[in-house]
């Protein structure tokens, strides 16, 4: 007890340098007098830092820290309030009624010059009370040396509060009462992130926000949403628990007719906002697609701040494709695109794109990360923070690692034919004969025949279940379209997409043949082993390429079906922008296409995309 409140006589008289130096996490201040109309954050001398019980202002604070009378008495603050941790500044500025979040560029407390810039304005939307725009009174429910919380008045009749709550880390908490209207969260946002950790992020920036027929676009996001600060070293994150809440970009009107996000908006909350501030120097990077790219190496002008799991967007086939830096320059193939070196790549720090006639080089591209991959232990990445505010159970469902997982196609794991499709088996079948050995060596092309087999049969299963998902998709669609005016257009340009499949599905039809047509190529592969002949290897050739034709229709086939429903992912989550009740709509769709894209085939895409 004598410890304790000697810290506390301690923290009672400290100045804000003083305070600084004794290295707690987490500080409330008060700055001895109200903004006004300007934020000061470098001369501090009158602030004061409220030590966490009140007794420690006593004439003999020992004493009254003995005598429970003492306790429970509420703060009186003389200016506003300040809340500080290694990561940021919060400012209650009382005059305004908002709240305002600046960066640190150099994470400590002890280094107050290290307030970079104001990256977060948190601010009420219009509600009864509060038509005056002030904060009226302030009421600390917690603060210890790595928690702060406090609750705000935006209503001098107390009907209108928020309670705010701080830790060590970045995240910060937000929990509005049941009579706030929602929140007005201004920020330097050049691009909005909608991750789709199951399908491809949307991405709205300038071109997305130009093209929409309102200043408010309305995202069809999963509780989770990044926003890319201007200047390419901050990010914020923003998570909510609430399901189905849509929140909405306000823009603003540019030179030359461009357009940029002003404000997030958050209605009808009822539950917590979470955000979190994520700083480091190149912590997301944009690159104009040049024309000069093609066709070639071509280093980038970024350079990656720490090892993570950095990605961007490029076009593939003409669909918006995540594509995650390797470590090396290779060659891959795809399913519809073919063959082509793969276009984005890490060696030590530095970056490189090299584009194609099959992955052009158009527009632009962001190169940003949201999950670990070997990153150091200090630094926190949006998925991170995914987990800590929204839990395990709810966390699991948005990330859904397990539906990232590829199907196999292997029929005896790993000790069946390791390149196991048409091609793969047909080729280790070819040896056999080639050696001349296709008798004694029967009960091993019969195994590979069984796994080619069970490749096809794979095959012929993912694509019934895309035919299954087309035929749902379409019937829901059809009912939006009928539901009234509003939805009309924007439902029957997604069932122009997902009829895709069905039509691809008639052209691929007969090429990919049946089951009943590869069991007659096994028969008829697997007599060429009853007796040696020199023709049997000119005979198996000719089943070789009725082998390869059926599977290489198959493969294009699940490929496409795959690339048409990821595009109806990405283009509910575009297009219902401009109507309320057609993001509502999008997140049913959109909910359908990431159950329908779970556990690709890797003829599909590549693992954890």
């Amino acid at each position: 007890m004598a410890a304790l409140v000697g810290l506390l006589i301690v923290a009672a008289q400290l100045t804000a340098s003083q305070a600084i130096a004794t290295g707690t996490n987490v500080i409330v201040w008060d700055t001895g007098a109200d903004f006004g109309n300007t934020i000061d954050l470098q001369n501090r001398t009158s602030w004061v830092a409220i030590p966490s019980e009140m007794f420690a202002f006593e004439k003999d604070p020992a004493k009254a820290a003995s005598d429970p009378g003492y306790y429970g008495r509420q703060y009186a603050f003389k200016g506003d309030p300040v809340i500080e941790n290694a990561n940021y500044v919060a400012v209650f500025w009382s005059e305004k009624g908002r709240v305002v979040v600046y960066s640190k560029a150099n994470a400590g407390l002890r280094d107050r010059s290290s307030v970079e810039q104001k990256v977060l304005e948190f601010a009420p939307m219009p509600s009864p009370g509060t038509e005056d725009g002030k904060i009226w009174r302030y009421h600390i429910r917690r603060n210890a040396a790595d928690e702060a919380v406090i609750e705000i008045y935006f209503s001098h009749l107390g009907e209108t509060t928020a309670i705010f709550s701080f830790g060590r880390n970045e995240i910060i908490e937000i929990k509005p009462s049941p009579g706030m209207g929602g929140f007005h969260v201004v920020s330097p946002i050049a691009y909005a992130v909608v991750p789709g950790f199951i399908g491809d992020d949307l991405i709205f920036g300038p071109t997305e926000c130009a093209a929409a027929t309102t200043n408010i676009l309305c995202l069809p996001s999963e509780r989770v949403l990044v926003g890319l600060l201007r200047g390419e070293g901050h990010e914020v994150v923003m998570t909510w628990p609430k399901e189905g809440l849509i929140p909405k970009l306000r823009t603003s009107a540019e030179a030359e007719g461009k357009r940029t996000i002003q404000s997030i908006d958050f209605e009808n909350l009822g539950q917590s906002l979470y955000f979190a501030v994520l700083s480091a120097p190149g912590i997301w990077h944009r690159e104009e697609l040049k024309p000069a790219f093609l066709e070639k190496d071509s280093p980038l002008s970024w350079t990656k701040p720490f090892a993570a799991k950095w990605k961007t967007q490029l076009l593939e086939s003409g669909v918006k494709t995540t594509f995650a830096f390797r470590e090396s320059k290779g060659e891959i193939w795809r399913g519809v695109p073919g063959s082509y070196v793969y276009p984005a790549w890490i060696e030590g720090e530095k970056a490189f794109f090299h584009l194609s006639k099959k992955v052009p080089p158009k527009g632009e591209s962001l190169i940003y990360f949201l999950e670990a991959q070997d990153t150091p232990l200090a630094v926190t990445t949006p998925v991170d923070v995914v987990r800590e505010t929204l839990g395990r159970t709810m966390s699991e469902s948005i990330l859904d690692p397990l539906g990232r997982t590829l199907r196999t196609h292997h029929r005896r794991g790993g000790d069946g034919v390791h390149r196991c499709c048409t091609c793969g088996c047909t080729e280790a079948i070819q040896a056999v004969f080639e050696a001349g050995q296709e008798t004694t060596r029967k009960e091993e092309i019969k195994e590979a025949l069984a796994d080619m087999t069970y490749f096809v049969q794979s095959h012929l299963a993912r694509i019934n279940e895309y035919r299954g998902f087309a035929s749902e998709m379409t019937r829901m669609l059809q009912s939006a379209a009928a539901s009234g005016p509003g939805l009309k257009l924007f439902a029957e340009g997604l069932q122009h997409i997902v009829e895709q499949i069905p039509q691809e599905y008639e052209v691929q039809k007969e090429n990919m043949k049946s089951l009943e047509h590869a069991a007659d190529l096994t028969r008829q592969t697997m007599a060429l082993t009853d007796k040696s002949s020199t023709n049997n290897l000119a005979a198996y050739m000719e089943l070789l390429k009725a082998w390869r034709a059926m599977g290489g229709a198959q493969d294009s086939l699940v490929a496409q079906c795959h690339m048409i429903t990821r595009k109806v992912f990405q283009e509910a989550g575009y297009d219902c922008v401009n109507d309320p009740e057609a993001a509502i709509v999008a997140q049913e769709v959109r909910a359908r296409c990431r159950q329908a894209l779970r556990n690709p085939d890797g003829y599909e895409i590549w693992a954890d995309y």
